[in-house]
């Protein structure tokens, strides 16, 4: 397989995303930093927005949600909105407000499980921490970024002479007493204050400064190229930091665009989105608006707007493992490295449509870019997207699709290097039209 030289620096790109954005706040930095580079400037929600065509800006609420866009040439009442979304957080583990306690002469970090991780795969890695810390200042409170990379906490497995049936039974964690990390030798030092010395550390200031955290663990091992001819990569987070990446990197690499071109990232899907940064609230609507206020018009203009306007929800997709052929619907076998997937399901878990479907098959076309389709087998409970809550909530036509993948929700996950380069190509076809 000869894969070409723009297409593996893609890819590469996605796995320096991956490693340096570990967090939901660290990846819309990361972000950020691409799109600023691209020509983009920030607009804050608390100030009064000006936009002309041609003005290329950005949104941010709560450090981890992030909405990108381009101003087109025509109002948006004539030619509505062309929009891509994706999500920012993946299934995980995350550090409890009181963090750490000792036990049988180890310090210990209690967790919470966030979204439905596979938790399995979070046992024997090299496992850090990344997040926001609020401290005290001057001024009040101050929010600073936290990346502890080196490997720093455990999850030990059980040996298997006192858990004789790991392998017929499979591993199980019981979430509140099974699944604390190991951090550290217990010391004269209170298990509290060794592991905030750590975080305080981190962002420059004293433990006693730190008012708050939101901290999640992640495997220090940095994303890599796989297979005879390195024609996969595996990382963590790959769902859905995949579809973020390839979604910023399209809007920032769009010369000109026909109708307002928009990127939108939330936090919190993996939890159901219900939040000030989730899809089901109120950002992607609220920007929205304002880009049509802010260039004249009026809610007529807005609604005129949403009629007229697409969205693709870009999200992962299962891609076929040989292995757990029964897990599949026969006729769907999707395979990685053959192109995104558009995903359908009568049941509305994802938002497409016949027609969604047609027009997705035809972007594909134009950008020279292979299409697989995905339905999932019909006894097994089906997983969603922000597709249909962002169709619901903003009455706006949505596609789902995705790139395919395995290992979905594991703590290392593999894709496609082709595929990386195909979405990116597809999206920013999208965003042009």
């Amino acid at each position: 397989m000869i894969i070409d030289t723009d297409v593996r620096g893609h890819a590469r790109s996605l796995l320096d995303f991956i490693d340096a954005g570990p967090s939901p706040w660290h990846a819309v930095s990361e972000m950020v930093r691409g799109l600023v580079a691209a020509g983009f400037t920030e607009l804050d929600e608390k100030d009064a927005w000006a936009v002309r065509p041609g003005g290329r800006h950005y949104v941010l609420r709560g450090g981890s949600s992030l909405v990108a866009f381009v101003i087109g040439p025509r109002p948006v009442g004539d030619a509505g909105f062309r929009i891509v979304g994706a999500h920012t957080d993946s299934p995980g583990l995350r550090i409890k407000p009181q963090p750490a306690d000792s036990s049988g002469r180890m310090v210990r970090v209690g967790v919470e499980v966030y979204g439905g991780p596979i938790l399995a795969t979070f046992a024997d890695r090299d496992l850090g921490l990344a997040g926001r810390v609020s401290l005290r200042s001057a001024g009040g409170v101050a929010t600073r970024l936290a990346l502890l990379r080196k490997p720093l906490l455990r999850l030990p497995n059980l040996a298997i002479h006192m858990n004789r049936k790991v392998n017929e039974d499979g591993l199980k964690f019981n979430r509140q007493t099974e699944l604390p990390l190991l951090l550290a030798a217990a010391t004269d030092v209170p298990a509290r204050e060794t592991f905030l010395r750590l975080v305080g550390d981190s962002v420059g200031c004293a433990p006693e400064d730190i008012l708050g955290f939101e901290l999640n663990v992640f495997d220090t091992q940095p994303g890599a190229f796989w297979g005879p001819h390195e024609e996969f990569l595996a990382n963590s987070q790959l769902d859905n930091l995949a579809s973020c990446h390839a979604g910023s990197a399209a809007l920032a690499a769009v010369a000109s665009v026909s109708a307002t071109a928009v990127a939108a990232f939330f936090d919190h899907e993996e939890i159901g989105s219900e939040s000030a940064k989730g899809a089901a609230g109120s950002l992607l609507a609220d920007v929205l608006e304002r880009i049509v206020q802010a260039a004249g018009g009026d809610r007529e203009d807005l609604k005129r707007g949403l009629a007229r306007s697409l969205m693709i929800s870009a999200d992962m997709a299962h891609a076929f493992q040989p292995n757990f052929a029964g897990a599949y619907e026969p006729g769907h076998l999707v395979a990685v490295n053959a192109g995104p997937v558009v995903k359908t399901n009568v049941n509305q878990r994802y938002a497409t449509d016949g027609v969604g479907e047609a027009r997705f098959a035809r972007l594909c076309e134009r950008a020279g870019v292979p299409c697989q389709k995905y339905c999932h087998r019909s006894d097994l409970a089906c997983g969603s997207t922000i597709g249909p809550m962002t169709a619901a909530r903003l009455g706006l036509d949505v596609i789902d699709v995705g790139n395919p993948m395995w290992a979905m929700h594991s703590i290392r996950e593999s894709a496609g290097v082709l595929d990386h380069g195909y979405m990116i190509r597809v999206l920013r076809e999208f965003l042009s039209e």
